[in-house]
């Protein structure tokens, strides 16, 4: 029994002719290389142990980008040879009868749908599991590894660390999804061709609102009303003394009383302000109260009026005081005051704050550069001041020079141009304006109102640099609770 004569046969006599051309096979080869390599990967696959970023890359990258080209070729090819030929006019006016009982017509039919059903599945399964590999940590960190290296560092060490980095930079929903994908485009092409700014630029200006990412996990309703802040600091002489600081922040938020975030974000509350690039020179802010109805508009001092445009302003959301929740870095007094807490640090060696703080300052060329000169420097320091000590406590001069050298590789990074204090980081006062950017006693409205900067406004002073707080001990805290409770 032959085809009747249709538009099926008509279509598929010359398929089997056609097919025939070195792109269409071509096509066939890549496919199939990208199913064999598939398969052996499929347990890794599986399991989701694909960890290291260029197995990644060859698995949920390279392998789909050759699978769907492979696909891609096969009808290119039957096309441009069957163009070809009727240019040329020598396609053929006729084929031979299609019979079903003729075996290679019918391993062809067998041939052609086993593979559309494996490619099928096998393409829809890699599609799934590359848009997941792009989507995870290890992708996002470490891929670029040069480039993302500073994130990627302090994201690891934050307490965001089991968060995906989807998760906050583009949140759930497709158009974000497909947005954050063409902009990764232009990075593609900045990494390859090395032409990415170093140190990358902040803030992120097209960044999801945070009310769409950030109040996804931190419910407004729900923020706390107070909290205890102890704030440990080493002084730099030779017993490395200790003084506590104890502040009671007012969290606010709820029902918990305004606070930072009832008068920053609480109900009715709008805040608009224009900034320069950095966000921190701030020209001018509007706070708008849609419950008491006032609208208060203050302008900085010396800004001209021509340098304020309110329509270019920007909403303020949780990323203009958190603009490092999770890629935050220290500077290096501070860094070393929370090593000596927790103990990676040993207070038993003197002066061990002071030449720290000066060890890490120092210009290195690497992290490999610092990684070598630190315990170097550090050995010799101890050897020539305090010989006898240094032959009794090699081990916790290794350790502490161990520590320094986590230290330094979590907040420098010579390669991107990345040292002490280039992100700043805008919660609290201490090391960076932060909050002093808006409350500054600078910022005036038409009816001479100044941003308050109250101290009591945000928490209360319940000690300062003091040894033996009574306050903590009032409440019950270990005197070796150094409890940084941020």
């Amino acid at each position: 029994m032959s085809f009747p004569r249709t538009k099926l046969r008509q279509w598929l006599s010359p398929l089997v002719y056609l097919s025939s051309n070195w792109l269409s096979r071509a096509g066939v080869v890549l496919v199939t290389m990208a199913a064999v390599f598939w398969i052996y990967l499929l347990p890794a696959i599986v399991r989701g142990k694909i960890e290291h970023p260029y197995l990644g890359i060859l698995t949920f990258l390279v392998l789909p980008m050759a699978f769907f080209a492979g696909l891609a070729l096969i009808p290119v090819g039957i096309l441009l040879r069957r163009r070809r030929e009727h240019r040329k006019g020598t396609f053929p006016s006729s084929f031979p009868v299609l019979d079903l009982q003729n075996v290679e017509l019918l391993r062809l039919l067998t041939f052609v749908g086993v593979t559309t059903l494996a490619n099928v599945m096998i393409g829809g399964q890699l599609m799934y599991s590359g848009v997941n590999y792009m989507d995870s940590a290890s992708f996002c960190g470490l891929t670029c590894h040069t480039v993302m290296a500073p994130e990627y560092g302090a994201y690891e060490n934050s307490p965001h660390a089991r968060v995906e980095c989807v998760k906050c930079h583009i949140g759930p929903g497709a158009s974000w999804f497909v947005r954050s994908k063409l902009s990764g485009v232009g990075q593609v092409f900045a990494v390859t061709l090395s032409t990415y700014p170093r140190p990358i630029p902040t803030p992120v200006h097209n960044l999801r609102p945070a009310r769409e990412t950030c109040e996804a996990c931190h419910w407004p309703q729900k923020f706390e009303g107070d909290r205890l802040r102890v704030i440990p600091k080493y002084a730099e002489d030779e017993t490395n003394s200790l003084t506590k600081t104890v502040l009671l922040m007012h969290i606010g938020g709820g029902n918990a009383g305004p606070g930072i975030h009832g008068a920053h974000l609480g109900p009715g509350v709008a805040i608009r302000y224009g900034a320069d690039e950095s966000r921190q020179n701030i020209s001018w802010v509007e706070s708008n109260n849609t419950v008491t109805h006032r609208t208060t508009f203050y302008v900085a001092a010396e800004t001209k009026s021509e340098a304020v445009n309110r329509s270019a302003g920007r909403v303020m959301d949780c990323v203009d005081c958190h603009n490092r929740p999770t890629h935050a870095f220290e500077v290096p007094e501070r860094a070393v005051d929370h090593s000596l807490a927790s103990g990676e640090l040993s207070t038993s060696l003197p002066f061990i704050k002071k030449k720290a703080v000066e060890l890490l300052k120092q210009n290195y060329a690497s992290q490999e550069d610092a990684a070598a000169r630190i315990p170097a420097s550090l050995a010799q320091f101890y050897q020539q001041t305090f010989p006898a000590l240094f032959g009794e406590h090699q081990a916790e001069i290794s350790r502490a020079a161990q520590g320094l050298i986590a230290i330094y590789q979590r907040n420098v990074f010579p390669q991107m141009k990345v040292s002490w204090g280039t992100y700043p980081n805008n919660i609290g006062h201490t090391d960076f304006p932060g909050c002093f950017r808006c409350h500054d006693n600078q910022h005036t409205s038409s009816d001479a109102k100044l941003i308050p900067q109250d101290c009591d406004t945000c928490h209360n002073l319940l000690a300062m640099e003091d040894p033996a707080p009574k306050i903590l001990t009032d409440l019950g805290v270990a005197p070796g609770d150094s409890g940084a409770r941020h």
